[in-house]
Order: C-alpha cells, then sequence, then structure tokens
C-alpha cells in the first residue's frame, strides 16, 4: 500500500510496466480476495455504473459505456468487450472510507450512571479496483482533510491505510469531464498500487500495467504477466493523449481563487440562482465534498443513546443554522458558498482546489448547471 504514517507517499520499488492479459485480472482480483481483502469496483445496476462488490470480471460493465452531458446520463453498448470503456458514474469512493451514515459512540445507563461504548468493529480492508487518475487526486485531497490537520478522523485513517489501490488509466472521455484542465488525468501519476491502461482494437485485447508500491509489484508474482514491448507502451500513450485531447470542456484555473473573491456580488450569482433547486445533487456526487452533521438520539425511556455523524450539504437551509434562522436563507448565497469554497477557500485552506475535473456535479444537476460555464461568465463579466 501506499499509505505511510497518514502521508500518501510512494514506496520505494523498482517500477514496472508489463502487460496482463484480460484473464489476468480475474487472477488479480483472486489473489487479493485470498489475502483478505474485499474487492470493490465498478458495476451495473439501476441504469448506472456504480461501485460495489466484485467477485471477478465478469461482475464489471464489459462492453458498456456512458453518455454524459448537463443533466444526462445514459448508458449504451459498445462495440467490444471493454471492461473499462466509460467515465465515472454517480458513486465515489468516498462512500467507503467517509461512509454517509457512521455511528461514532454508544451509552447505556449503567444504575445512576452511563457506560460509553465506542464503535470498535473492525475495518474492512478493501481493494478499490479500477480508480479513475481524478480519483486519486479526489482521495489526497480527503487525505488532507480527515488526516493531515490538528485533528486526525481515527474512522477515516484506519480505513484509508488498509486499501489497495488499481487505479484504472482513462481511455474514454466523458462529456462533462476536464481533468485536463485540473491536470488530475487522463493518467494515474500516484496513489496507487498498480495503474492499467488498456488498449482494445484490432483483433487485440491486453492492459499495460504499472506498478506504483511495492506492494504493487510484489503482486505481479502471482499474477501471469508478461514484460510490456515499447510498441504496447506506445499504443497506451496514444491512447491518453488521444483522451486528453478529446475533454469536452475546460476551467480556467489561473487566478481562479482571487476571481471569485473579488465577484462576491456578480450578478452572475442570481442568475444560478434562478435556476438551481438547492437539491444538493453536486454535492451528493462530489468526490471530495466533506460537509457533515452530527446527531444525537436516545431511545424512548432514555437507557440507550447514540451519537450519529450523516453527510450533510450546504445546500440545505438547515445546514447553516443558527439561533433564529439560517445565514445562507437563499438558493444564490448557498450556491456561491459552494462554488467558491469549491474553487477558492478550499485553497486557503487546505492549499489545494477542491474539484479534480470529474464532472459529476454538471451530469447530475437536474437542471444542467455546469461549474465550468459559470466560472467562465464570471470571469468574461470583467473583460
Amino acid at each position: 500500500m501506499t499509505t505511510v504514517n497518514g502521508d500518501m507517499t510512494e514506496q520505494l520499488h523498482d517500477k514496472r510496466t508489463v502487460v496482463i492479459e484480460p484473464a489476468g485480472l480475474d487472477r488479480l482480483i483472486e489473489v487479493l480476495s485470498r489475502q483478505g481483502y474485499e474487492v470493490v469496483g465498478p458495476t451495473l445496476r439501476d441504469g448506472a455504473i456504480i461501485y460495489d462488490r466484485l467477485a471477478s470480471t465478469a461482475d464489471l460493465p464489459v462492453g458498456w459505456t456512458d453518455e454524459q452531458g448537463p443533466g444526462t446520463y445514459r448508458l449504451r453498448r459498445r462495440g467490444d468487450n471493454a471492461l473499462f470503456g466509460y467515465a465515472v458514474g454517480p458513486h465515489s469512493w468516498k462512500k467507503f472510507l467517509f461512509p454517509p451514515a457512521l455511528t461514532l459512540w454508544r451509552a447505556r445507563q449503567a444504575g445512576e450512571s452511563f457506560e460509553m461504548e465506542a464503535e470498535t468493529a473492525a475495518e474492512p480492508r478493501y481493494v478499490f479496483f479500477g480508480v479513475r487518475p481524478c480519483e486519486l487526486q479526489a482521495m489526497e485531497i480527503q487525505d488532507r482533510v480527515f488526516m493531515k490537520g490538528a485533528h486526525i478522523d481515527p474512522s477515516y485513517r484506519s480505513r484509508r491505510e488498509n486499501i489497495f489501490v488499481v487505479a484504472v488509466n482513462c481511455g474514454h472521455a466523458g462529456g462533462t469531464c476536464f481533468c485536463v484542465s485540473m491536470q488530475t488525468g487522463p493518467r494515474a501519476t500516484f496513489g496507487h498500487d498498480l495503474a492499467l491502461t488498456e488498449v482494445v482494437g484490432n483483433g487485440s485485447h491486453y492492459f499495460v500495467v504499472e506498478t506504483g508500491s511495492g506492494a504493487g509489484a510484489e503482486i505481479l508474482d502471482d499474477i501471469p504477466h508478461r514484460e510490456a514491448r515499447d510498441e504496447e507502451i506506445a499504443a497506451a500513450d496514444r491512447l491518453l493523449c488521444d483522451t486528453a485531447g478529446r475533454m469536452s470542456r475546460e476551467l480556467e484555473t489561473n487566478g481562479i481563487r482571487d476571481l471569485l473573491y473579488r465577484n462576491y456580488e456578480n450578478p452572475r450569482w442570481d442568475d444560478v440562482a434562478g435556476r438551481c433547486l438547492t437539491c444538493a445533487n453536486c454535492t451528493f456526487v462530489c468526490p471530495t465534498c466533506f460537509c457533515h452533521t452530527v446527531e444525537d438520539v436516545t431511545d424512548l425511556d432514555g437507557r440507550h443513546a447514540e451519537r450519529r455523524r450523516p453527510w450533510d450539504f450546504c445546500f440545505t437551509a438547515d445546514f447553516s443554522y443558527l439561533h433564529g434562522g439560517s445565514v445562507r436563507s437563499s438558493a444564490k448565497s448557498r450556491y456561491r458558498q459552494w462554488m467558491t469554497h469549491k474553487l477558492a477557500a478550499w485553497i486557503d485552506q487546505f492549499g489545494t482546489s477542491g474539484c479534480v475535473g470529474c464532472g459529476r456535479c454538471i451530469t447530475w444537476c437536474p437542471v444542467g448547471i455546469d461549474i465550468t460555464e459559470e466560472a467562465r461568465a464570471i470571469r468574461e463579466s470583467e473583460r
């Protein structure tokens, strides 16, 4: 694995580039499962590609791709048997590392006092199978939030330190992707144990595999493989260059922090507020959003109490509620808070943008609000 004492670092190892046939991925899943990992990755369900448990490559979306646009997501058949011929769906890996609902502790009455019971269940050891480069960046951002500040989240850390990451470089540019603008893809450059590039076409189907850690290099000893030929590496490189060239969107990031701070009262916020439903879909599907609340609940006789931490969203009126009312009572103020935090204040807090260019917020917005268009409109208003 690539986590050492809470910091994402690359273990020293001799980097290898090999080729694995599609059947070799079944062997990889089998070997990792035997080592006690729970393998989770992309699979088809309810008309979308989501992340769930995998038993074999048969559970992957073999031969499927996605069509995405603002407020639009559809699956369709490809003309081949590609295993990873799509972009990203509504799920992100944060649901495994930062669960949507978590019980922090329980308390039970014991005579005149209470006994505290901390959550002690063993965290699963996950293999994240099929992680896109933008999602690796999203995990690194959440590492900064939960593990690199003054207060470390023990639940997140225990989950994060037990994962084995199989990344997949992108051979398909989604209709709302802009990872090139955010320098997060389409090639994985860090944070993985193995990185796959799927090459399919002209009668060939194979994976060029690069090791990213000592653990990744070691696992190859149990997987049928051969050294990659120069022409196979070149084919994988061409595929990734082609994917980068087919990005349909662009976000100009130069000076964006100060741009948004200068335009707190820009009329564009009123324009977007007239379209925004404040449904929180954008934050729900975002792989970096980490807003949550804390709830204390008791049973009817008061003998048992629990403290829970569910996800929360800055688009809800209750999120900024203080005594007397909500601080951000309008759609304008909530959208402005979300976008300004994501692209500006996040830089002040964590030293990085909170956006990785995955495009989920555009795809899953019911009215098709596009963060790249909103940023462009604000920038152009100054010209």
